[in-house]
């Protein structure tokens, strides 16, 4: 609990504020029955508040960690929480008035103001990310399996963040007009969907069936860090059962590997939304690309795993065994 005292305060008011949300919004999914697009109101505001609590509490937990440019990182992390709250704040509000967050044109005052921030918004969460990976290339954070594995998560989260950016530009659909909760038009410029129209996605994600949803990279590239962290999390654990793990340039190999695996699928998903493709209907290409990555992986973890249980003594492998041996036979 004292660690956690620690971490960002700024950020971690952030956290427990989409907490809140996300208590919210899950109420809502069940009691409220308007919807945008045979979806629930809530179920954006719900999403927005589980992301940014994973990726607001890893920020919050990381930065005090850094010993170098500490006043610019702590700034760039109130910057984060700052831009954060009011940008899912304005998801929230429009989502309790029953219409659109994004893409929204309608000229009521409200809504235009509100279009301004949450543009600014959205460059400010990708500034403040890219500006930390970029300092995180400039220093070391406990051993270099953790190190290399928050350098990457951030710099794919900020990248993911980018992707946003091309949402509006890759939708082929002009302006249009559709209803709100209540009835009402809205005019609409942009869609996620790639090739076809929003709307009948996935259930939760309510990513395209039909067609490419940059969306889905977005999600990737978003969470890298908590993937990462975790496979560090996961080797440091098995260290102390597994003789060959407990070399810090083996679990630094290891994560190095999981980096690029998920890299991989990272690009090919960014791809195939690219090609107006849907997640749930990769074609040839797509799972070309899939084994490719997943072959080209399991190789190399193979490879670092013979080459650490080379480099034990035989003895080290064994020495446990033949002590529970002893003590039997005693």
């Amino acid at each position: 609990m004292s660690e956690v005292r620690s971490w960002h305060r700024p950020l971690m008011i952030m956290v427990a504020a989409m907490a809140c949300l996300v208590v919210v919004a899950g109420v809502g999914l069940v009691v409220d029955g308007r919807e945008l697009m045979h979806e629930s109101i809530w179920a954006k505001p719900f999403k927005f508040g589980v992301s940014f609590v994973l990726y607001g509490a890893t920020l919050a937990w990381m930065l005090p960690k850094l010993r170098r440019a500490r006043r610019t990182m702590w700034t760039l992390g109130t910057v984060f929480a700052v831009t954060g709250l009011v940008d899912v704040g304005f998801i929230a509000v429009q989502a309790a008035r029953g219409t659109y967050s994004h893409f929204n044109t309608n000229t009521d005052t409200f809504n235009q103001v509100g279009q301004q921030i949450f543009s600014s918004g959205v460059i400010g969460l990708f500034g403040a990310s890219l500006l930390i990976a970029i300092m995180l290339l400039f220093q070391r954070v406990g051993e270099r399996a953790l190190t290399w594995s928050l350098r990457a998560g951030i710099a794919l989260a900020a990248i993911g963040m980018g992707v946003a950016f091309f949402i509006v530009g890759a939708s082929s659909e002009g302006p249009r007009t559709v209803e709100d909760a209540y009835g009402n038009p809205v005019r609409m410029m942009g869609q996620h969907g790639v090739g076809v129209p929003d709307g009948g996605g996935m259930p939760i994600t309510n990513w395209s069936t039909q067609g490419g949803d940059l969306r889905v990279p977005h999600f990737i590239g978003l969470h890298a860090i908590q993937v990462f962290v975790l496979a560090v999390l996961v080797f440091t654990a098995l260290a102390a059962r597994v003789t060959w793990l407990r070399s810090e340039r083996v679990r630094a190999q290891l994560t190095g590997v999981v980096i690029l695996g998920y890299t991989g699928i990272f690009v090919i998903t960014i791809w195939q939304a690219m090609r107006g493709q849907s997640l749930v209907h990769p074609d040839a290409a797509t799972w070309t690309a899939l084994g490719a990555t997943a072959a080209v992986t399991a190789s190399l973890a193979v490879l670092t795993v013979a080459a650490a249980r080379r480099r034990v003594p035989a003895g080290g492998r064994h020495a446990r065994g033949r002590r529970e041996l002893a003590l039997r036979a005693g």
